[in-house]
């Protein structure tokens, strides 16, 4: 079974909930009404030989990680972090000063987005350095970004360059807290995702559940250095690497295609491409297991057009 699959079993067994609710599951974070505020929830977990390798990475980096991953979320619904719990799953064979350093890496990363650490939960076991992060957010006044909500015509737009976050990036990236803030009060957001699963998946969701279609430009897509690096390394193309990686954590969003040119003279974006029509099939919708794959296409310098290959991220598991 594969992440996508049990996600979507949860998410029809918790059904759609009103009141206090204002955003529920399938987005990068819930939205939930305290009197007259809004707040935002998020958690997520890093995990010794799934997010990072012990071995060879700096605790402070993984501790880095652990809160960038959340604040990376809050940031794609165009709103602000505040405070944090975290509960950490020890080896028994860990030292005590290589668990402080991963704090200090985890403390230094908080206080640097006025992120407050409050409390949280340590535990050990036999297996390896988990950790495991909840992350409250505040509206300031905006409303929140929803992956739901890009429309036929829509500019797409990409804060950073793509791919090749394996040599680095993956542990050292920084959260565009302040870019998601900035787009959320100078322009007319539609939708917008953070890219931790990769370009051809993160937009397949952002598509999904705007019920759209998108079209991703060769000639536009910002290539990082990495991943020409990369490509160099293992036979892989640059572009291959630039649409699958994963883990960039920059933001993917879908705006007015008028306000386009604005966004990309304030330095907070990059036009990679536009929102279409769904694909027409036979019964409606997005279909079956596939979901949105044949939705998301690539134009290619030539002008060819072609699906997006879908190879980003995603945990499997055991039926």
């Amino acid at each position: 079974m594969g992440e996508l699959a049990l996600l979507r079993w949860i998410r029809a067994r918790l059904g759609r909930r009103d009141g206090r609710i204002l955003v529920d599951s399938g987005d990068d974070a819930a939205v939930l009404r305290f009197g007259r505020s809004q707040v935002l929830f998020k958690t997520d977990s890093v995990i010794d030989g799934v997010h990072f390798d012990s071995r060879t990475a700096r605790p402070e980096a993984i501790g880095h990680k652990a809160i960038a991953r959340c604040l990376s979320d809050v940031a794609a619904m165009g709103c602000a972090p505040s405070f944090a719990v975290v509960a950490m799953m020890i080896p028994r064979q860990a030292r005590e000063a290589y668990i402080r350093r991963v704090m200090l890496g985890l403390e230094r990363t908080a206080r640097a987005f006025r992120t407050s650490i409050v409390g949280g939960d340590i535990a050990g076991h036999r297996g390896k350095l988990a950790l495991s992060v909840a992350l409250l957010g505040e509206t300031r006044g905006r409303p929140p970004v929803r992956r739901g909500g890009a429309r036929v015509g829509d500019a797409l737009l990409v804060t950073g360059p793509l791919g090749g976050s394996i040599l680095g990036k993956h542990l050292r990236f920084t959260p565009r807290v302040r870019e998601g803030l900035e787009l959320n009060r100078r322009f007319k957001l539609h939708a917008m995702i953070d890219l931790s699963d990769g370009l051809a998946t993160d937009l397949g969701h952002l598509c999904e559940e705007s019920g759209v279609g998108a079209v991703v430009r060769e000639s536009q897509l910002p290539i990082a250095p990495a991943a020409r690096r990369l490509a160099r390394k293992d036979g892989v193309s640059p572009l291959r690497h630039a649409i699958s990686d994963g883990e960039d954590y920059e933001l993917l969003f879908a705006i007015p295609r008028a306000e386009a040119p604005k966004v990309v003279r304030s330095g907070l974006g990059r036009v990679i491409g536009e929102i279409g029509p769904p694909p027409r099939r036979s019964g409606g919708g997005f279909g079956r297991a596939g979901g949105p794959a044949k939705a998301v296409s690539l134009l290619r310098r030539d002008g060819r057009l072609e699906p997006l290959p879908q190879s980003g991220w995603e945990h499997r598991f055991r039926r």
